[in-house]
Order: structure tokens, then sequence, then C-alpha cells
């Protein structure tokens, strides 16, 4: 019969090095869990922030409902109702019969439609910050709406958006591990079965709060702060 681990027993470190695969299997599902949807996310969010910002009152509306949607609902939520709902009646149009898509798909889905909504308020806060008379201005020189936001607003609210970017990536990886409630193997999935395995509880979740902090401090020191130093006009 199974029982747990007393508490007055030494902690067992070694089922770290025992489940190291896992651990390892589960940090790179994370990291690409997390780039993937934040580059998804950035380019839908781009379009939804310009969408919201449109003079077609139905493009407005439906951008706008879109944002609210996900950013005024718990991501648990979303994540359980794409995976439970959503991808399993698409994948069912799309391939009659056949079985449901891994977690990690919905993983995938569930993290960039989340990311889209928070980006599309960062890209229309950054663009909003550029005046107006640069618009003008490149009107005036001849350029189409569409060239004009590509060849000088973009550009210009790109560097007074990267801190708000940065940080949106730092949540989102934070935020990935709610995909453990359903069996994305990731990090915090991966903590979770070696905890569940081994009765060790101290060990799996401390090394996953560590390499959660080794990956938010690389992203915020190094990434986000190099991105801001090289882009910066100052």
């Amino acid at each position: 019969m199974l029982t747990g681990r007393r508490e007055d027993e030494p902690l067992d470190w070694s089922v770290i090095y025992d489940y190291r695969e896992l651990f390892i299997r589960g940090i790179m599902n994370t990291i690409l869990l997390t780039a993937v949807a934040t580059v998804c996310g950035t380019f839908l969010g781009l379009f939804i922030s310009l969408g919201k910002m449109s003079s077609k009152r139905i493009l407005r509306w439906t951008c706008s409902i879109y944002v609210e949607l996900f950013r005024g609902t718990p991501m648990l939520v979303q994540i359980l109702l794409i995976h439970f709902a959503v991808i399993p009646s698409i994948w069912g149009i799309l391939y009659p019969g056949a079985s449901s898509p891994e977690a990690i798909y919905s993983g995938f889905v569930a993290l960039s439609l989340n990311a889209a909504a928070y980006m599309a308020e960062i890209f229309r806060a950054g663009i909003q910050s550029i005046d107006p008379g640069q618009m003008e201005a490149a009107r005036s020189l001849g350029m189409n709406k569409g060239l004009a936001m590509r060849q000088i607003i973009l550009p210009q609210a790109f560097t007074r958006m990267l801190p708000a970017i940065g940080n949106e990536f730092i949540a989102l990886l934070k935020d990935s591990s709610l995909l453990a409630v359903i069996a994305t193997p990731e990090l915090n999935y991966a903590a979770m079965n070696v905890a569940k395995s081994t009765f060790e509880r101290y060990p799996p979740y401390l090394t996953e709060a560590a390499v959660y902090l080794v990956l938010t401090l690389f992203l915020s020191r190094i990434v986000v702060r190099g991105l801001e130093k090289k882009y910066s006009t100052r």
C-alpha cells in the first residue's frame, strides 16, 4: 500500500534527477508554448487593435467584444472551454471520426487568443500615443493610410510598446502553468506528476518555481532590456 512521506523524513532531491527527462520536456514545451503564443498573439493583436480603431462600426464592435471577452473572463475558463468544447467541435468537423487532438494544440490556441486581446490594447495605446500630426504629414507626402501606418506610425509606437510587450510575454510564460489542468505536458504538469508519483512535494514544486524564476529573470533582464536598449530613441 502506498503511503505519503512522513514529515520527519529528509527531502529526497534525487527525484528531480530521476525524472529529469519529464522536467526537461516540460521546460521545452513551456518555452515553445509561450514563444508561439506570443508571436501569434502579437500579429493577431495588431489586426484587432487596428479593427478597434476602424471607422467601420461592425468591425470596431466585433474587435471590442473580442477584447472584452478574453480580458474579462479567467484564462482557466478559456482553456477548459477551448479544450473540451471548441477544439473537439472543430476537429470533428475537419476530421470526422478522428480522436480529439492533443492538449498541447489546445494550449497553443488558448494562450494565443488570450494574448491577442492584451496585445491589441498594447498596440492601440501605442499607436494612439503617436502625435496625429505624424499621420497627417505622411498623407501629405502622398502615402496612403496603410503605408503610413507601416513605415511611420508603427516603428515609433513599437519602441514605446516594448516594456508592455515584455511584461505580457513574462505574464504569458507564468500563465502557461494553467495548461496543466488539461494535461498539457508543460513544466507545472511535470512537477505535479512527480509530486503525485513520489509523494515528494517540496523538491518538484521548488524546482518548478526556480525554473520559472530563472526564465522570467532571463526574459526581463536580458531579452526585454536588451531590446529596449537597442531600439531606444534616446
